[in-house]
């Protein structure tokens, strides 16, 4: 049956709402394991733009699941249907002329690969929140780890599930390495570079 759905013809479009915040809208995808650091590199970085006068929203994982996502479970078809949404979402962002911030496990390449091809070549930065997993586990400020391990939660990335590393991110934070300032500092020197903010924080 064929769709009655048509997209409207607007008079405003992403570039004319990014020029009035003088950015250029993107997509940055943080993916990584639990534990991680994707929240709090995304929280600070979204503090450090907001100081220097942009327009962000951040989309986070644990966020999405309270509302938008809050009927998914943690199957892989649920996990999948998450990014699509998640994806779906980011790409209004960048239409309203935001720099969309998205932290979220994201296990799967594939998915990842689908939320890139919904815009632009240059409007999707994928940004590999990097920790091993021991340290990850040592980390665990939730207590999921412990409750996988425990059989507690099925489907745990890193755990019962499997997480699939970028293989060719724009940008690698190893979050082992870094404090979350140097990483945040990291992530704002690449959006300079590429012309989606100007100027110095």
């Amino acid at each position: 049956m064929a769709s009655a759905a048509h997209r409207a013809i607007l008079t405003l479009d992403k570039r004319a709402r990014a020029e009035l915040k003088g950015q250029k809208p993107v997509i940055l995808w943080m993916t990584g394991l639990s534990g991680a650091g994707k929240s709090t590199i995304a929280n600070r970085l979204e503090e450090k733009l907001w100081l220097c006068g942009h327009h962000t929203m951040l989309l986070d994982g644990d966020n999405l699941r309270c509302g938008l996502n809050k009927d998914l479970t943690f199957t892989d078809a649920a996990r999948v249907e998450n990014i699509r949404r998640t994806a779906e979402v980011a790409k209004l962002m960048l239409e309203a002329g935001l720099i969309a911030i998205c932290a979220l496990i994201s296990p799967f390449r594939r998915e990842r690969m689908l939320a890139r091809q919904l815009v632009g070549a240059d409007e999707f930065i994928e940004v590999f929140v990097d920790a091993p997993l021991d340290l990850c586990k040592r980390r665990d400020p939730k207590g999921l780890y412990a409750r996988a391990l425990a059989g507690q939660i099925p489907n745990f990335t890193g755990i019962s599930s499997p997480y699939e590393p970028p293989d060719t991110p724009e940008l690698h934070l190893r979050t082992d390495r870094h404090d979350v300032d140097a990483l945040a500092g990291q992530v704002l020197e690449a959006l300079r570079h590429r012309g989606v903010i100007a100027g110095t924080p």
